[in-house]
């Protein structure tokens, strides 16, 4: 964890969000990240996301099973579900959300959004051409030599 803290605080003076994580598995850090969002110019550069994408080429494979996260702070809707996804064993994280929104970094409005129906979010969504669209589902479904993930 002190390395992630260490991570979060050496970023702020290269311009980068007050975020660092860190992978590990078998007690040695695999990969580590911090947050990129404004010099690459990528909403998705979080520390969590890069520390992923960075385990993910290091050990060759899309499942990290075996590995445990340490962010700096409580992951953000967004980084939650790529932790899910990439099938992480554990999270340790120093800052709570609270903690981050009273830095003016509050994911709250994500949260009360994901829990109200569609017609009642902000963000406009519309499904369209459903019929046209199951037809990858359909032809995935049925495909015999797929890598499950």
């Amino acid at each position: 964890m002190q390395r992630a803290i260490a991570l979060s605080l050496e970023n702020i003076d290269r311009g980068g969000g007050p975020f660092g994580a860190i992978i590990v598995r078998d007690d040695k850090i695999i990969a580590t990240g911090v947050n990129r969002v404004t010099d690459c110019r990528d909403p998705t550069a979080h520390a969590e996301i890069n520390a992923i994408r960075k385990a993910c080429q290091v050990l060759n494979t899309f499942d990290l099973s075996g590995c445990e996260l340490y962010t700096s702070c409580e992951p953000c809707p967004m980084c939650l579900g790529a932790i899910y996804w990439a099938h992480l064993d554990r999270v340790y994280y120093g800052n709570s959300k609270q903690d981050a929104a009273n830095i003016d970094f509050d994911d709250s409005f994500i949260y009360d959004e994901l829990s109200r129906d569609y017609s009642e979010r902000k963000l406009p969504m519309e499904r369209l051409l459903p019929e046209e669209a199951i037809k990858a589902f359909t032809y995935w479904e049925q495909k015999e030599d797929k890598v499950r993930y």
